[in-house]
């Protein structure tokens, strides 16, 4: 199991406080004993390797050491503490070496003796002629100086450090005293890498996570999975550094699939003798080593815990070899990072971290600290910053290597670049660079394989992709675990997914096949190369198998295709090409992919084969029906034909077995589905929504038994359904919204025992449902919203697995009397209903102790409407705070409401807005993920608001005020806020709440009107001696003027590089009004030693014509 006693510093705090750093070095010495030669050796020494040393010729010596003595001790990283013979005679060096062991056990400070001349037994017991000479100065002082100072000098004197009589000659010594100065400088001074983890917060969490698995007493190994340029290396360099102070021995590796290539050695022996002499020359930073046997490493490393990373590995072996668990002490780390899965598997790592790529907004602020040294856009780059990272993609090095691109350009230039980015955007080959050896590293086929799905199958269904290529690859199934294995593809959603910049580098390849031929190449998709191989009448075309045209430029020429003779995928999107030359196309021709939207024709040509056609894709077209006749479809599986609405029949669909998506949304002229559909046996996905035209269903559709999603949204026309409905045993989700003429339900929908979602919104001539749908006991999603003249008898549904169940609007609907004799059978279906929407309803209250019991387990709303404003005053109570699983309660608009009852701890969201008559909160929140929203509750009572504002929570709150409140111990006008530290903070982190309020410029009336609120992300990043410590974003919902938002903020102490935590505040992506943040404040939650009030200067700021006093 895991365990929490690693000491690896990026997960457990040091056991000091970085400060604000003045000096390298502060030396410790007595000045008539080694000033004038000793000491000015050491320091020349260390001044050449650029280390800054305090030096005290400005300071009047006296008994007592000042405070910019003590300024100067506490603002060094390391002191040297030059122990000569003559050293305790004085006063002054004793006080200053009490300081600075005091330094050393509460910051860590680092400390090196250096015993010039004198004994370390002797300096330890004050004996010899150094304990006279201390003996001496210890007269008349008081018994509790001189303690301390036989302390400091007993512990000092016990510290590895430098004795000279161990020493040939001085000049040696020096220069290892300067050397192992300056190796100390460099561990411990601040690291810029968390700048270069930007957008890499999610994977850095699980990351730790993994880190903490396994103990000291063992050695752990980790697998980092991902593509070239997804930032493996950067997390992987980002642990090393934050982690190498532990270990004994540490090494990085870098780029082993390049600078290690695997030689064409005969035998597995001399492979690894090969690899084992790299690494050693690494470990042991030796040049050239010679390793004659498998044991050197093991006799090296063996008991030292090291720190290992091994970098962008490629085969098995290396692992083996260079990241043996067998050679290294406990508490050792190994950290290897990969494209290929099938490495860490064979390596029998099961620790792996498959690196995600960054969110959008993570994606933007990976190409804002290239771009603008920020992490969001300058004001006028917005737009721009936003265009260019959606063309790049999410990959971290296409974003980096783009924002380093537009860095310093103006606004102008921006703009201007964009067109030629479009078509190149890597306009140095920096990063094909980098991407081109995963390529290379595959067989030929998977090559292929590659260039297919970058030319032209990107966002393609998978099944589709294997149906299509199957043919032409001996096992495609094979081919795609591979690309997936090696982080070349993925899947989203069922669909094949290629980073942009992998899709450019495999069209770039592509096109360097024949760079000036184009019509040589098997893939065409750059539109000038189209058009010069279209618009050619005279040359013959055997090659291309794909084309890719996605460009409104007008292509003439009616015989485009007559001489493509393999063509096999063509997708056209927009009305460039003239449609008429499809009647050139040969009938021999094996088209397998059709994508032309805006087709501008009413039919096909009768010449047109769809016989082995895969996927039809006429969106958006003229077409009034496809083709004349039966034509052969046994290979089709994905129709979409939306937005066809001049469409009025489908073809015979006899032949269409394998048919499993029909897409024929918003054909309106479409009047019904040929009874051929049966024929469609594997139909999984049928949508009809907004065919305004469509009357019925055929009888037919009941036989297509794999029907999993029916959607007939907005269908006005449609009276009922076929009682054959009930044969669709495997449909799980039916979607009737808007169906106004729909006046029931077949009670044969009750077979349809897997129906998971029925939504009925707005079937306003909906009367009842029928008895059978209490068979349904998967139905977890239920929707009546708006059924106004719905009557059913709430006995009819099931609520055994019911998780929501939305009666907005139901007029109509009768409840339960309270005499009822069924409610006690009622109670026992009593299942687990998760949100519940009874707003608009006359009595809603009534039915709530009947429909829910205690079993909620997602959301309940109460929210007042326009037609229907509730008097409720307050809840029922105690039923509400019974429903153990309630998660969401919505009240909003309830103007009534004057407080609140206990409320259960599941709840995780509770929005009261606008319940302007609320006062009380008899509750408490008990869930630390709980959200709260009391906007514009104005005459919450006291209590009620402090406990808002003292509610622990890792989302936010927001109540009504016009000024951050005074409990708020930090507040500032503006954006930014210091808050000043005393001393080290206790434990491993530091909690603070911080409270800010949004004001915005409105159009007149429109504040007035509720209508300007905002809705994005508020950020907050917290900087300690310049260095980023921690940056956090809350995604609220619907803030209004007037009221102020908390949340909580949380930094580790082990990062914490200074006295001063800055918390500057942002906000992202709010909607077209300008929003700023007025004021903001911080209270700190868990105890953290502020300066005390003696401590603080208060000043007074203007800012926005509000008077602040600050407190900090």
């Amino acid at each position: 199991m895991a365990s929490s006693s690693s000491s690896l510093t990026l997960l457990a705090p040091p056991s000091s406080l970085p400060r604000n750093w003045i000096h390298h070095v502060f030396p410790s010495f007595h000045g008539a004993d080694v000033r004038t030669n000793f000491l000015s050796h050491v320091l020349k020494e260390l001044k050449s390797k650029a280390i800054d040393v305090f030096i005290d010729n400005d300071i009047e010596r006296s008994k007592l050491i000042g405070p910019a003595l003590v300024e100067a001790i506490r603002g060094s990283r390391i002191a040297i503490v030059l122990l000569s013979k003559n050293y305790a005679s004085s006063t002054w060096c004793l006080n200053e070496l009490v300081e600075i062991m005091k330094c050393r056990e509460e910051f860590g400070e680092t400390v090196i003796p250096l015993f010039y001349e004198v004994d370390p037994t002797d300096v330890k017991k004050q004996t010899g002629d150094f304990g006279t000479v201390f003996l001496k100065t210890c007269e008349e002082k008081t018994e509790e100086e001189i303690q301390r100072w036989k302390h400091a000098l007993s512990e000092v004197a016990q510290l590895a450090g430098y004795h000279s009589t161990n020493w040939k000659n001085e000049a040696e010594m020096i220069e290892a005293i300067a050397t192992k100065v300056s190796n100390k400088l460099n561990l411990s001074a601040p690291s810029n890498d968390s700048d270069n983890i930007v957008g890499m917060e999610s994977n850095m969490t699980e990351i730790r996570r993994l880190l903490q698995l396994g103990s000291d007493e063992s050695v752990r190994k980790i697998g980092i999975l991902g593509q070239s340029g997804i930032g493996k290396t950067t997390i992987a360099r980002y642990i090393f550094n934050q982690c190498s102070q532990d270990f004994q021995t540490s090494a990085f590796i870098g780029n082993i699939r390049r600078n290690y290539a695997m030689p064409a050695y005969s035998d597995k022996h001399s492979v690894k003798l090969y690899l084992e002499e790299k690494f050693m020359s690494q470990v042991t930073n030796e040049k050239d080593i010679k390793v004659p046997h498998l044991g050197v490493a093991k006799d090296r490393l063996k008991g030292k815990k090291v720190l290992l990373v091994l970098d962008d590995v490629d085969h098995s072996i290396q692992v083996e070899t260079m990241a043996n668990e067998t050679c290294v002490g406990p508490g050792s780390l190994i950290i290897i990072t990969t494209q290929d899965q099938g490495v860490l598997k064979a390596s029998g790592i099961d620790h792996i971290h498959k690196m995600d790529l960054p969110s959008y907004d993570e994606a933007l602020q990976i190409f804002c600290i290239n771009a603008f040294g920020q992490k969001y856009p300058k004001d006028g780059f917005e737009e721009l910053a936003w265009n260019i990272r959606d063309l790049v993609g999410r990959l971290p090095l296409g974003l980096e290597v783009m924002g380093s691109y537009f860095r310093g350009m103006s606004e102008q230039e921006w703009t201007e670049a964009l067109p030629n980015l479009r078509a190149h955007l890597d306009r140095n080959g920096e990063i094909a660079n980098i991407l081109k050896f995963s390529y290379d590293a595959l067989c030929d086929k998977d090559k292929r394989l590659f260039l297919h799905i970058a030319c032209f199958f990107d966002g393609e269904v998978v099944d589709v992709v294997e149906a299509c290529i199957k043919k032409s690859f001996l096992d495609v199934t094979q081919g795609l675990r591979v690309l997936f294995q090696k982080s070349l593809i993925n899947t989203e959603f069922g669909k094949m997914r290629m980073p942009k910049l992998l899709i450019q580098l495999g069209r770039e390849i592509v096109r360097q096949e024949y760079p000036t031929k184009p019509r040589k190449r098997q893939f065409l998709n750059d539109a000038k190369d189209i058009e010069d191989v279209l618009g050619d009448d005279n040359a013959g075309n055997n090659s291309v198998i794909g084309i890719d045209f996605d460009h409104n430029q007008e292509i003439t020429c009616q015989r485009a295709f007559e001489r493509f003779s393999n063509l096999q995928f063509l997708t056209i999107d927009g009305k460039g090409i003239n449609p008429r030359s499809m009647n050139y196309m040969s009938r021999n021709l094996k088209l397998k992919v059709l994508n032309w939207s805006f087709f501008q024709i009413p039919c096909f040509p009768s010449s047109f084969n769809p016989e082995f056609l895969v996927k039809l894709d006429m969106s958006f077209s003229c077409l009034t029906k496809l083709w004349k006749g039966n034509k052969p479809l046994n290979n089709l599986q994905l129709m979409h034909l939306h937005y066809s609405e001049r469409l009025k029949e489908l073809p015979d669909l006899s032949t269409a077995t394998n048919l499993h998506d029909l897409d024929l949304s918003r054909c309106s002229s479409l009047m019904e589905l040929p009874s051929s559909i049966g024929n469609a046996i594997n139909l999984r996905f049928l949508d009809l929504s907004h065919c305004s035209s469509l009357v019925k269903l055929p009888f037919s559709l009941g036989n297509a038994i794999n029907l999993q999603k029916l959607i007939l949204v907005d269908c006005p026309s449609l009276v009922k359904l076929h009682s054959s409905i009930g044969n669709a045993i495997n449909l799980e989700k039916l979607d009737l919204d808007d169906c106004s003429s729909l006046v029931e339900l077949p009670s044969s929908i009750g077979n349809a025992i897997n129906l998971e979602e029925l939504d009925l919104r707005n079937c306003s001539s909906l009367v009842k449902l029928p008895a059978s749908m209490r068979n349904l006991g998967r139905l977890w999603y239920l929707r009546l919203y708006r059924c106004s003249k719905l009557e059913v008898n709430l006995a009819n549904i099931n609520l055994e697995s019911l998780q929501e169940l939305n009666l907005k609007g139901c007029f109509s609907l009768k409840s339960y009397p309270e005499s009822s004799t069924d409610i006690q059978e009622l109670d026992s279906w009593r299942g687990r209903i998760g949100r519940i929407v009874l707003s608009g309803m006359k009595k809603p209250l009534s039915l709530l102790p009947l429909l829910v019991g205690e079993h909620v387990s997602d959301s309940l709303l109460l929210k007042s409407d326009h037609e229907s404003s509730t008097d409720i005053q307050e809840l029922v109570d105690p039923w509400i705070g019974r429903i153990s699983r309630l998660e969401c309660l919505k009240l909003n608009e309830m103007k009534k409401l004057v407080s609140l009852p206990p409320l259960p701890d599941s709840l995780l969201k509770l929005n009261a807005e606008n319940c302007e008559s609320l006062e009380r909160l008899d509750c408490s929140f008990g869930n630390p993920d709980i959200s709260l929203n009391f906007a514009n509750c104005y005459k919450l009572n006291k209590e009620a608001r402090d406990l808002i504002i003292h509610t622990q929570t890792n989302q936010y709150a927001v109540f009504p005020a016009e000024e951050v409140p005074l409990c708020f111990t930090h507040r500032s006008p503006g954006s930014s806020i210091t808050v000043k530290l005393n001393q080290k903070p206790v434990g491993k982190s530091a909690k603070f709440k911080a409270c800010i309020s949004l004001c915005a410029s409105a159009d007149e009336g429109e504040e007035e009107s509720g209508k300007i609120r905002y809705w994005g992300s508020i950020c907050c990043s917290i900087t300690s001696g310049g260095n980023s410590l921690t940056y956090c974003k809350k995604q609220v919902e619907g803030v209004l003027p007037g009221n102020l938002c908390t949340f909580e903020v949380e930094v580790e102490t082990e990062d914490i590089t200074s006295t001063e935590l800055l918390f500057d505040f942002e906000l992202l992506y709010s909607a077209s009004t300008k929003w700023k943040i007025k004021e903001c404040g911080i209270l700190p939650l868990i105890e953290v030693p502020l300066l005390r009030f003696r401590d603080v200067h208060a000043d007074f700021r203007e800012d926005d014509g509000v008077k602040r006093q600050r407190l900090f």
